[in-house]
């Protein structure tokens, strides 16, 4: 396989996978719909930071311990759903504070880069299925005289631009909401949908195999 051809194909792969609704967008969508635009945008950053980390992982060959060894699954997968059931649980349990106090609480973190980059960074790499999907299928696309490293980063870079294009396009969508979705009840409601879709992926990692 020519490395052009590996490059399409990979990113007709992944771009299927992108434009799937999941963690990713539910999170992203919900933090740009309250207005937070710059910590949707570092959420965004932190969700490729992820991304690209389990390519290069995967290139070296580490992620290939997530497949060999059952324990170190186990600990990244329960450490995930812990992670997505308290996040998941505090924006829920905020929306009723904020109704009780009558004011606006901030849910979620303040608007920034900083604070929107760790949020998708963990999120992302606390999701074992993704260190496994990248180790089912990275190395299928990765011709047998290409440079591995170089053409594992390349392949994952291309999953990475059309994350950001794509996540651009939400961002853009759910702004155009935002006024809607920053008043009080419609907050309350999206945070409680969010927070249950969130808490739904936390169980669905717990008990999946």
């Amino acid at each position: 396989m020519a490395s052009s051809t590996a490059l399409w194909s990979f990113a007709l792969v992944v771009g299927l996978l992108t434009l799937t609704p999941g963690l990713d967008t539910a999170l992203i969508l919900r933090t740009a719909a309250l207005g937070r635009r710059t910590r949707a945008r570092g959420v965004v950053l932190g969700i490729q930071t992820g991304t690209l980390t389990w390519g290069a992982l995967t290139s070296l060959g580490v992620t290939a311990l997530l497949t060999a060894s059952h324990l170190a699954y186990e600990i990244l997968r329960w450490a995930g759903a812990a992670y997505l059931l308290w996040m998941a649980g505090r924006m829920i349990a905020e929306t009723f504070q904020r109704g009780r106090a009558g004011a606006e609480v901030e849910v979620g973190g303040a608007d920034t880069l900083s604070g929107g980059w760790r949020q998708g960074t963990l999120t992302n790499l606390l999701n074992p299925k993704v260190g496994v999907f990248y180790v089912a299928v990275l190395p299928q696309f990765i011709p047998a005289e290409a440079p591995h490293f170089a053409m594992g980063l390349a392949l994952t870079s291309v999953h990475v631009v059309l994350g950001m294009i794509w996540s651009t396009v939400l961002i853009a969508s759910a702004g155009a909401l935002g006024t809607w979705l920053r008043g009080a009840r419609a907050r309350r409601v999206l945070d409680r949908v969010t927070g249950t879709v969130i808490g739904a992926f936390a169980v669905r990692l717990a008990v999946g195999d």
